[in-house]
């Protein structure tokens, strides 16, 4: 066997949703913050991406994420998470993931009860705080983005599907939440082909004729995902991400539900001090707290606290023997979607 390259993954999930961790192999990407190395990433070499994310050594029901060191001195650890469509900013599952792994694995020190690990991301610091007991951190609690309301009722011409309203949220990265109902839909298993189609159809004309752009981070820009949100039977909150191009997070999804907080706050649904239990579409469940009101890029805005477990299980060693006619790999929609112009 004779690699050109080799990377070392320790592979986690987040209530369901898979984040593997490259913890050897990569050093490091240009650029002096994470937000310019996520830039760096989306639009000057996408390569690395590529090769980590897409078949044969990757599927599609995964994210990848990258660790550096910190680029600020109030950060343990640097992050971007890696997608089928591009590298994203944000992502409330793969840091549980990542709390998980550099603690679990002794990356960094693990103190019981509690350990705090400081997470410099594009869109800012995220705290975690995770409960360990006996080598385990069985619980992550991030302190989130503050998030916001971007528009409320706003109405996008659908191909296939007429007029659609959504709502689009800020939670670390952009979303377009969507009532399913008004679709015909509900957030279930089986319907999970249905509410894929309807969620990249949105996502294209969301992007399309809505101008969406973080005020002061210039990597952060469109919608990242489409949301489906609804309630089940007990009054717990019910969410189906979607994510390009074409499957759903199995996670509950913690910067959607830090947008989806922001939303409700801003049509008076929620308040300080609210908990909510979200749920995913294969009921796994997040904790949602409204900690308090503050401010972001010079707009009132909400403070999310999501919570929720994760698990290893897997260690994984990836590479690329110089002869494979695949050293990128490649995507095929019969399991990745066919929303192939949402990638990057």
């Amino acid at each position: 066997m004779r690699w050109s390259k080799t990377v070392t993954l320790v592979e986690a999930h987040a209530e369901g949703e898979v984040g593997r961790i490259v913890t050897g192999g990569v050093i490091d990407v240009p650029g002096a913050s994470i937000a310019d190395k996520l830039r760096h990433l989306n639009e000057v070499d996408d390569s690395l991406r590529r090769f980590l994310v897409f078949e044969p050594r990757a599927a599609a029901q995964m994210s990848t994420c990258l660790i550096f060191p910190p680029t600020r001195t109030d950060a343990d650890i640097g992050f971007i998470i890696l997608q089928g469509d591009k590298a994203h900013a944000m992502s409330g599952s793969n840091s549980i993931c990542l709390t998980t792994v550099l603690l679990e694995t002794g990356m960094l020190p693990m103190t019981e009860p509690e350990t705090i690990v400081r997470i410099d991301t594009a869109s800012g610091l995220v705290t975690a705080r995770a409960n360990c007991r006996n080598g385990k951190c069985e619980r992550v609690t991030l302190t989130m983005n503050p998030s916001w309301a971007e528009r409320l009722d706003a109405v996008v011409e659908v191909e296939g599907y007429g007029r659609v309203t959504v709502d689009i949220g800020y939670g670390g990265i952009f979303y377009a939440l969507i009532d399913p109902a008004q679709l015909g839909l509900e957030i279930r298993p089986d319907e999970a082909r249905r509410l894929v189609a309807a969620g990249s159809a949105i996502h294209r004309a969301v992007n399309a004729q809505l101008d969406i752009a973080h005020p002061e981070i210039a990597a952060i820009k469109g919608i990242s995902y489409t949301m489906f949100v609804s309630h089940n039977a007990a009054g717990e909150l019910k969410g189906a991400t979607i994510m390009p191009p074409g499957r759903i997070d199995r996670s509950p999804c913690g910067t959607g539900n830090s947008a989806r907080l922001a939303v409700a706050a801003a049509r008076g649904l929620a308040r300080p001090g609210d908990r909510f239990t979200a749920r995913s579409i294969i009921d796994s469940s997040f904790e949602v707290t409204y900690a308090h009101d503050t401010t972001a890029a010079g707009r009132p805005a909400v403070q999310p606290i999501i919570s929720g477990r994760g698990w290893i299980h897997g260690i994984h060693q990836i590479g690329v023997d110089p002869t494979d006619p695949y050293p990128l790999g490649y995507s095929v929609s019969d399991t990745w979607g066919d929303a192939f112009d949402l990638m990057n």
